[in-house]
């Protein structure tokens, strides 16, 4: 694999106009336009017919993460607003569910708006439901490099964070959908199939996706299967180095149970896609943390870095996903784990070999972003010109009126053979 650490990313730009950008997502989610390219040739259809463009008995691989209430605005004494905006707890954990089910207080890293207002000790904020009267309240820790910890904690103690969140926190749409939160997007920046708690960014590509298409997915004995990652505000990270060695990836939690990576193993001839940039990171991720756990069978955790698949051992240990796989398993097994739970840091960018996945479903991204490069690595070069392809697919969603970015329409990329 060549290594992406001197790209530039002002190679990775173009123009997205304003009225380009989805402000709400339309009636129907199947209903979004669908941009198909496989071997240098472009369709379109709509979601719901998705399944027409997928090969049979394909295994359809989904980010089952929930998105979380992360955003709390708590109003001062002087009617001054002070936003915060969680981004992950701020300690040791080992299962996302337990910190969500945390009674009485909390810490986590947060980004705060109106920071230099915040004069008192503790921000306050108070809400009755029906005959409850509840409380939460705020108050600063410590300053990290990129962040805030923050101590929340609460009256009824008994309430859970997820609760708490519920009911004071509002839905963190992204920083590019410039209106306030409104009652649908409780339901419509979620996926119908989300789970499990602990995102601050939805995984938009399988926001797309209904009962009704899941339905004409198994008429096609198309198989399904759902890891999590949550997705952290990193996610929106625009690029702001020249090149990419100066720019530090976000790390992101991935929970994989030991069930999907064995029905993952008896899937690897069949047309593996992932719904969404975080599904491919996560499967990806488990390649290379099987690649770990074939050389070094005593690590005591596993973990991926930014750079590491780029470079050796990594990259110079070619060994098929099944034997990755297989030693992925053999690790968890001996270590007495029911599943990975885990963090990584990877970045997939042109240059990069794909070693589980042959396709994607994605939306259409944000330009010098990391997750255009992930799309530039899926599609590859055109190599009449050299020149990275993905701006034939962007330029045609541009003048074919595709909606971009989180509430928008989207495609199904598949990689070159």
């Amino acid at each position: 694999m060549s290594h992406p650490k001197h790209i530039s990313i002002q190679d990775y730009t173009y123009n997205l106009p304003v009225e380009k950008i989805a402000l709400h997502p339309l009636n129907e989610r199947d209903a979004s336009k669908l941009l198909v390219y496989r071997d240098g040739k472009i369709e379109q259809d709509v979601y719901k017919n998705i399944a027409n463009y997928l090969p049979e008995c394909s295994f359809l691989i989904f980010n089952n993460t929930k998105v979380i209430k992360a955003r709390l605005r708590f109003k001062k004494s002087s009617g001054g607003i002070i936003e915060i905006f969680c981004l992950e707890p701020f300690e040791s954990i080992n299962d996302y569910s337990i910190v969500m089910n945390k009674t009485a207080s909390v810490r986590w890293k947060c980004m705060i708006g109106g920071l230099s207002k915040w004069k008192e000790e503790q921000l306050q904020m108070e809400v009755t439901v029906g005959n409850e009267h509840l409380q939460i309240k705020a108050r600063l820790i410590e300053k990290l490099i990129d962040a805030h910890v923050v101590e929340f904690n609460w009256l009824p103690a008994e309430k859970s964070f997820a609760e708490v969140l519920e009911l004071f926190g509002d839905i963190p749409l992204p920083p590019y959908i410039k209106r306030k939160t409104e009652q649908q997007d409780a339901e419509r920046y979620q996926t119908i199939y989300a789970k499990d708690e602990g995102s601050v960014a939805a995984p938009t590509a399988g926001l797309h996706f209904t009962q009704e298409v899941f339905k004409s997915l198994s008429q096609k004995n198309i198989e399904t299967g759902f890891v999590t990652l949550h997705v952290g505000a990193g996610t929106f990270k625009p690029v702001k180095a020249a090149t990419m060695q100066h720019h530090e990836m976000h790390a992101e939690w991935i929970d994989v149970s030991i069930a999907f990576i064995e029905n993952l193993i008896t899937q690897l001839d069949k047309n593996i896609v992932a719904v969404g940039t975080t599904s491919l990171r996560s499967i990806e991720s488990l390649y290379w943390m099987g690649v770990k756990a074939y050389l070094q069978p005593t690590l005591q955790q596993l973990t991926i870095s930014q750079w590491e698949v780029y470079e050796a051992p990594l990259a110079t240990c070619h060994i098929k996903a099944k034997d990755a796989l297989m030693a992925l398993l053999n690790w968890l097994k001996n270590n007495n784990h029911q599943r990975l739970f885990t963090q990584s840091q990877i970045l997939i960018a042109p240059g990069y070999s794909f070693k589980i996945a042959k396709a994607i479903v994605t939306n259409f991204h944000q330009p010098q972003s990391t997750l255009l490069l992930l799309v530039a690595a899926v599609i590859g070069k055109n190599a009449t010109t050299e020149q990275a392809n993905w701006r034939t697919i962007y330029d045609y969603a541009l003048q074919n009126d595709f909606r971009f970015l989180s509430y928008g329409d989207g495609s199904l990329l598949f990689m070159a053979h």
